[in-house]
């Protein structure tokens, strides 16, 4: 099958193509391979373009990091207690601290704490426990999950987020519980 289109024609460099001059048609497997050529070369110059648009106008404002760190969390670590970017917030993991120290009462006082804790970076990121998604439960003996349950389910709205829990060997302070949570602002 042979086709001719000036067009084509313009796009070709003189001389012919294997050793073959032009004649003003080509055969359809030529063609297939210089529409696949000609749509790589948009594809790669549309890229470019986006490249350029992004490095001389940095990120958009809505997709820079920014750190949470409320008053009365924990201060002075390597890292932060949050991190927003865009409408998503993912909070680092939080013990069952006031005032930088464990408090007493054991799984169910810490579970409370720690909750208590990302709510305070949850609502200073501008967002609320009902945007909380997904939720990594980190306890030093799963024989306390219920106690821990317990208090758990006060904090969440349904529908309550994604959960994994899992039982580790310890955790800095000796705590028994450590939550870490992430919220995406969907209104």
């Amino acid at each position: 099958m042979i086709f001719s289109h000036p067009l084509w024609e313009a796009c070709l460099p003189l001389g012919g193509h294997k050793g073959r001059p032009y004649n003003r048609s080509f055969p359809t497997g030529e063609l297939t391979t210089m529409k696949n050529l000609l749509m790589k070369l948009v594809v790669l110059a549309m890229a470019h373009l986006a490249a350029g648009v992004l490095m001389a106008g940095g990120l958009p404002a809505s997709t820079a990091k920014r750190a949470i760190n409320p008053p009365g969390t924990a201060e002075g670590l390597p890292f932060s207690n949050g991190i927003l970017v865009g409408n998503t917030l993912y909070v680092a993991g939080q013990e069952g601290l006031e005032n930088g120290k464990l408090v007493a009462g054991g799984i169910g006082a810490q579970t409370q704490a720690a909750l208590e804790n990302i709510k305070k970076i949850v609502e200073s990121a501008g967002l609320e426990m009902a945007d909380v998604v997904s939720v990594t439960v980190y306890m030093a003996d799963l024989s306390e999950f219920g106690e821990m349950n317990k208090v758990y389910k006060t904090f969440f709205p349904e529908p309550r987020p994604a959960r994994a829990t899992v039982q580790v060997a310890a955790l800095v302070s000796n705590a028994r519980v450590e939550i870490s949570a992430i919220a995406v602002k969907t209104h």
